[in-house]
């Protein structure tokens, strides 16, 4: 059943201030900086941004140090989803996105930039309906343009074919504190006492909202289309495992260039020391690139072995341990 939440926040970002970077996938790699900093044995992700992202990525003078993707020269934010996967023959097929956008909505309601140093995911990895997926995230597929099927879950894949593009959904933490960097979603304080009149928990404070927006052109790989559930899945699993992870990478000032006029709304072009917010990536069109290529993996396969391994080794551990 489409959820009101998701529909409502979505809809707010058209009626609130907003600015929007487009960006491109530069690779596909088994690591999660966030959920298992050093470790190779994360399911693959897609990542977007800045190449300079690693396994053991932990700042924004890092991100600001690469080359990025985005078409904002301003924007060194590594962005990264699992990845989504034609599965055909037993063999599964990495898709790439035909458009990534990272919104940044609700522009009027921000308090503080987002702070440097700032980390946050979104979605439930472990999600396998749509009960364990949390309200606030948004999680939605959908075939874009095309009417929805209300009695489909908001995160189940579509059961018929799109006309046009398959496009997801996922929202972000709109809190967040700038000296611990912990973060939440805004909720109203007439049902939760400890927020404030800013819909934040104490010692929080309003934020850009972080939206991604990804659309996938799927007429060429299933020419046929489908009925029923599609061929497709996540590297995590169904497309109730959808999940977002962020590490911000704007430069300071740009940064505070997002803190808006509440008077005005609709787009808001973000210009920064490096441009404007459409010129482009300082390093060029397609140059951002894996910067760490001798460690991990881009194959699907030997991704899952990896995985496996690792969790063979933690199980070793644990009965050394207890033997």
């Amino acid at each position: 059943m489409r959820s009101f939440i998701a529909l409502s926040a979505w809809a707010a970002g058209l009626t609130q201030a907003y600015t929007v970077t487009n960006t491109d996938l530069f690779m596909f790699k088994n690591i999660d900086p966030i959920v298992l900093p050093g470790q190779y044995t994360s399911h693959m992700h897609s990542f977007f941004g800045s190449d300079a992202v690693t396994v053991n990525t932990t700042t924004s003078a890092e991100l600001q140090k690469g080359c990025s993707s985005t078409e904002n020269p301003n924007d060194f934010s590594t962005y990264w989803v699992p990845t989504l996967y034609l599965v055909q023959n037993g063999t599964h097929r990495p898709i790439t996105p035909m458009r990534f956008s990272a919104y940044y909505e609700n522009l009027n309601s921000a308090e503080i930039p987002i702070p440097q140093n700032y980390k946050d995911l979104a979605g439930n990895v472990s999600a396998r309906s749509q009960d364990d997926i949390e309200g606030n995230a948004g999680v939605k597929w959908f075939c874009e343009g095309d009417p929805s099927d209300e009695n489909e879950d908001d995160a189940a894949f579509p059961t018929k074919t799109c006309s046009t593009h398959l496009q997801t959904l996922l929202l972000f933490h709109d809190c967040a504190n700038p000296k611990t960097l912990e973060s939440a979603y805004s909720e109203s304080p007439n049902y939760f006492p400890n927020y404030g009149e800013n819909h934040c928990p104490k010692g929080m404070y309003r934020i850009p909202q972080l939206r991604f927006s990804i659309r996938y052109d799927l007429r060429k790989l299933l020419p046929d289309g489908w009925e029923g559930r599609p061929p497709l899945e996540l590297a995590c699993g169904p497309s109730y495992c959808t999940h977002g992870d962020f590490i911000n990478g704007w430069l300071p000032e740009a940064a505070e260039n997002m803190l808006n006029d509440s008077s005005n709304s609709g787009f808001i072009p973000i210009n920064g020391p490096l441009g404007d917010y459409n010129a482009g990536s300082v390093c060029g069109a397609g140059n951002a690139t894996d910067s760490d290529p001798t460690h991990g993996t881009s194959n699907y396969a030997k991704s899952v072995r990896m995985m496996k391994g690792a969790s063979m080794k933690q199980h070793l551990v644990k009965h050394r341990r207890w033997a």
